[in-house]
């Protein structure tokens, strides 16, 4: 008979496995944004759950950490639906961008102001999923926007620009080659309309 100790080890392992790859729920945050002072900010955290998604039991947290020492404060919490804070820095300046079914949780800041500057907390439950790790993302409330920011906003443009020119081009290609092909057509169909029946005098 093979040793029961020899199949407990493998199967011990498996099932430990098995755990550590089920369990826990899961954050995905933008990790570091920046804002320009006066504008809107989304603050994205997407999350998987070892449990089936329950729309009447997840439960959503946001807090803020200010960059110097100061208390956390309450951002934002959903349960069922969104309580957006009715006090606060925060107060009239978030509302939910989130979907539960598509597992997203973000938020969006309203008029950012340098107090704002700190790190962001995302926490979701999904009993029995109540553990594991947070989303954290930390803002920086800038006076312009970075160069890197202004780079994408040209390279957006520009190549929204350059898409509509290429469009356009290739309209008036197919416009063009249309048109050839039925002047082509009408060329070969007049010499036949002259031929005259060798039959009629």
């Amino acid at each position: 008979m093979y040793p029961i100790c020899k199949l407990w080890l493998p199967l011990s392992v498996f099932l430990a496995v098995g755990v550590l790859q089920v369990s826990g729920m899961r954050i995905y945050t933008s990790g570091n944004v920046e804002a320009v002072n006066g504008t809107d900010i989304r603050l994205k955290c997407t999350f998987q759950s070892s449990a089936p998604i329950n729309p009447n039991a997840v439960v959503i947290s946001w807090t803020f950490r200010p960059l110097r020492p100061g208390r956390e404060e309450s951002v934002f919490h959903y349960q069922q639906r969104p309580y957006p804070p009715i006090d606060g820095i925060f107060r009239k300046r978030i509302a939910w961008d989130g979907n539960i079914a598509g597992r997203d949780a973000s938020i969006i800041i309203r008029e950012v102001k340098f107090t704002y500057n700190g790190t962001y907390v995302c926490q979701v439950k999904n009993p029995p999923d109540v553990h594991g790790a947070v989303g954290e993302i930390r803002l920086r409330v800038v006076t312009t926007a970075s160069f890197n920011e202004l780079l994408l906003l040209a390279l957006g443009i520009g190549g929204g620009i350059a898409a509509v020119v290429i469009l356009l081009i290739i309209i008036v290609s197919c416009r063009r080659c249309k048109k050839s092909q039925r002047h082509l057509e009408e060329n070969e169909e007049a010499p036949r309309k002259e031929r005259k029946d060798p039959t009629v005098w």
